[in-house]
């Protein structure tokens, strides 16, 4: 495979059938955008951090994806939003946990790693602290679209779906020109008419995203409780290091082997620019960018 800098994701889960040929070819612009601004940066001598900020900002932006803009609504009837972020050379992160009034929620977690000694803020603690930081504030009615109001109009009329039914979560994992890894996750949570107060592994450093710069980088997507259960982030960075596995056989096994059938998938990337796209659901939004700038993106196989 060519040795890859970027690789983003936008979810992983059950395709409609119905899905608009449009629509995907939507899906796939946002997330060719996400990479071409990740590149810029990575190109120019930036950093991974500003990489996948940048490359999640624009997929936080982008109404079709459930993050920021466009995530699902919980039973609250807010947009309670979820984002991690971790940089492999110290292995420092920051997250926040049902945040609300931030435009981009990752870029609020990444000012908890930079200017805090703590990991995970949440709720109102989470959005005093985005304003605290002239992080861009919104207004909670920003985050509705059509799509977010019918989709939680129909989650109330089934509340057996448990299970996440559309891909949507978004993540992005990068290697820059120092050799430091760093990984993010941007999500409006698991479903619809979720509880309000849940957390799912997006804001789990560990579960939803990890970077060791001796191993790899990995944002995750799907059922959230099941990845936080397993912890499947750290799971693939702990079977490189500690099995000596590879990164596409430690991918492959946390995703095919450890979590049941249509769970999720994941991204990752390790410290020599390789790279694995695993997940077990009908399909995952996602794509890479090389060091050459040759970039391509899927949603089947």
């Amino acid at each position: 495979m060519p040795k890859a800098i970027l690789l983003v994701h936008a979810g992983a889960g059950q395709v409609p059938e119905n899905t608009p040929k449009d629509e995907e070819a939507d899906c796939k612009g946002a997330l060719q955008s996400a990479l071409a601004a990740g590149y810029k940066i990575l190109h120019n001598g930036g950093n991974s951090l500003d990489a996948i900020e940048a490359a999640i900002k624009i997929m936080e932006d982008f109404p079709l994806f459930n993050a920021g803009k466009g995530a699902i609504i919980a039973n609250s009837g807010q947009c309670e939003l979820d984002a991690g972020i971790m940089e492999g050379k110290n292995k420092k992160a920051g997250a926040v946990a049902n945040i609300t009034i931030a435009k981009n929620p990752i870029s609020v977690a990444r000012a908890v790693l930079e200017n805090t000694e703590y990991v995970l803020l949440s709720n109102i603690g989470a959005n005093k602290f985005a304003q605290e930081y002239d992080l861009e504030i919104v207004e909670p009615s920003y985050f509705y679209t059509p799509r977010s109001l019918e989709k939680l109009r129909q989650a109330k009329e089934d509340e057996a779906n448990i299970m996440p039914t559309k891909l949507g979560t978004v993540g992005a994992v990068a290697l820059d020109k120092e050799g430091n890894l760093a990984a993010g996750t941007s999500t409006g949570g698991s479903r619809s008419n979720k509880r309000f107060g849940r957390i799912g592994d997006s804001a789990i450093i560990g579960a939803g995203n990890y970077a060791d710069n001796k191993t790899c980088a990995v944002s995750c997507t799907g059922y959230g409780e099941i990845f936080i259960r397993n912890v499947i982030a750290y799971d693939i960075a702990a079977l490189m290091e500690y099995k000596g596995l590879t990164l596409e056989e430690s991918a492959n096994k946390a995703i095919h082997s450890k979590l049941p059938k249509d769970s999720g998938g994941l991204i990752a990337l390790d410290k020599d620019g390789n790279y694995a796209m695993p997940y077990n659901t009908a399909g995952m939004r996602r794509g890479y960018i090389t060091t050459s700038g040759e970039s391509e993106t899927f949603i089947y196989e």
